[in-house]
């Protein structure tokens, strides 16, 4: 982990005010090229023991929702793409408890010293961590949809559960960056499609998105985005040749439970906390 200031790991002013007023702030190059490259090796080692679990593992659950393939593992979720008897993953669901270098992320002072500046708090949790692969050529889109409708029966408070895109590989429009739909946020959280679909409650309503509000968000690998939970987002399909893998941390103040497990897991505040938990790993 690359040694870092507390205040500069802090956001600005200029970047609390983007994620206030806009909603979403990015931060170029948090990480280093090592460290993402690492990364990216570790979500892989990911989808490589997922697949395995699902094929040797007779308790995996498989579903399917408006005709998209699902298995939950325990209290792993994974998605599968959409084209009909696809095996190529495309979201698993929390990933720190599956790989060390995910989970010792959570606790890096560059995420968790926003999110406690956001939150007004330094007692943090996790409340989920997902992992979006996109690959080349047939990674899918995402809908346009706010995260409150997904989390407003398991949470209390879904105003206050900041989100943090880590960039895996650098994204553009071609290969399906993150799209936005600035200010949107500000409204609440708003009504879903009414498309007689299966998931028609979880996307937003066609007439919330002006186009002239529409925003990709390009980044490099290594690079951060802070969006808020009720910012409208979504992306396009992967067109492109490259890979675009990325990591989505969401917080939560106190010492809560995880969405999907159940279980606390507390992000260490202090240095000692850091160094405590990665003897533990050791």
């Amino acid at each position: 982990m690359r040694r870092m200031k507390k205040s500069a790991a802090r956001l600005g002013d200029a970047e609390v005010r983007d994620y206030r007023r806009e909603g979403w702030c990015v931060r170029a190059g948090a990480l280093s090229a090592h460290e993402t490259a690492a990364l990216r090796d570790a979500v892989e080692r990911v989808g490589t023991s997922t697949l395995q679990r699902i094929a040797e593992k007779s308790a995996a659950r498989t579903y399917h929702l408006d005709g998209n393939r699902f298995v939950d593992i325990g209290h792993t979720t994974v998605q599968f793409e959409h084209h009909e008897d696809s095996q190529t993953l495309r979201v698993i669901e929390p990933v720190h408890d599956l790989e060390p270098e995910i989970d010792a992320l959570l606790d890096d002072p560059r995420i968790a010293i926003p999110m406690q500046q956001l939150l007004g708090t330094q007692e943090l949790s996790l409340w989920t961590i997902k992992l979006n692969l996109k690959r080349p050529l047939e990674g899918s889109g995402f809908g346009w949809h706010q995260d409150a409708p997904y989390w407003m029966h398991d949470h209390d408070d879904v105003d206050n559960l900041p989100n943090v895109m880590i960039a895996l590989d650098a994204a553009d429009r071609g290969n399906g960056c993150l799209r936005v739909v600035r200010r949107s946020h500000l409204q609440g959280r708003l009504p879903g499609r009414e498309d007689g679909s299966q998931l028609e409650g979880f996307y937003t309503h066609d007439r919330f998105i002006r186009d002239a509000d529409v925003v990709d968000i390009e980044v490099g690998a290594g690079d951060l985005i802070v969006f808020h939970p009720q910012l409208i987002h979504g992306s396009r399909p992967n067109a492109s040749n490259t890979q675009r893998r990325a990591l989505i941390a969401t917080y939560q103040a106190g010492v809560k439970p995880a969405l999907k497990t159940g279980e606390v897991r507390r992000i260490a505040r202090l240095p000692e906390d850091i160094e405590s938990r990665q003897r533990q790993r050791a």
